[in-house]
């Protein structure tokens, strides 16, 4: 059974975690046997580094020093969980991956392409993913899905930076997409329920098997 890499993106609050957990049932549903992952997590490493970036009590660092905690994380959950998953023929289904560092630490033409040079460094060829789905909420709605500026207890560093801050993370996912559309797909979620984002999710995945 051929292996297949799956990518969940987009903005805080826009439902990744739910799309990724129906998206391993309804592979599993198919006789599969997909592996869940999460950036950054999923390995001991990763899990640390978690701590460490989310945590809102920290101060802010450059972003070439958040760039390079993710790619750490990532390097890792590639050796040791994505990379052995796929030559053993089993689906990997991730929330989070690349795109996301480039919206959250490459919002300058400079950081972009340095981050970029970073991926080609770090993943290779055979570990990109076969598609990266991208679920695209506007500003304005994810900042009112994780509380706006209410200062609830919840927010993680990078929710609490305010709504200009996730502006530019969505302008940055949209420019992904527009820069890598062979194995991109964006999927608008305001206004639709979680069933039929979904479908559409789904119906890609077989597409692109076929």
């Amino acid at each position: 059974m051929t292996s297949a890499f799956w990518v969940l993106e987009g903005m805080d609050g826009c439902g990744k975690t739910t799309q990724a957990k129906l998206l391993v049932a309804a592979l599993q549903a198919e006789g599969r046997h997909p592996l869940h992952l999460r950036e950054p997590g999923s390995t001991e490493l990763g899990e640390g580094l978690r701590t460490m970036l989310l945590d809102k009590k920290r101060q802010d660092w450059d972003p070439r020093s958040e760039a390079l905690l993710f790619f750490a994380a990532r390097n890792q959950l590639l050796h040791e969980a994505i990379g052995p998953a796929l030559d053993s023929g089993r689906d990997v289904v991730c929330e989070r991956f690349t795109p996301s560092t480039l919206a959250y630490q490459g919002q300058t033409p400079a950081l972009s392409a340095w981050v970029l040079e970073l991926d080609r460094l770090v993943v290779a060829p055979a570990q990109r993913p076969n598609c990266i789905f991208i679920l695209d909420l506007a500003a304005a709605e994810s900042f009112a899905r994780v509380g706006g500026e209410t200062g609830v207890e919840e927010h993680d560093s990078f929710e609490s930076r305010g709504l200009a801050f996730q502006q530019r993370v969505r302008d940055g996912y949209l420019a992904y997409s527009h820069a890598f559309p062979h194995n991109t797909e964006v999927i608008p979620v305001a206004g639709k329920s979680m069933a039929t984002i979904a479908e559409d999710i789904f119906r890609q995945t077989q597409l692109r098997r076929s």
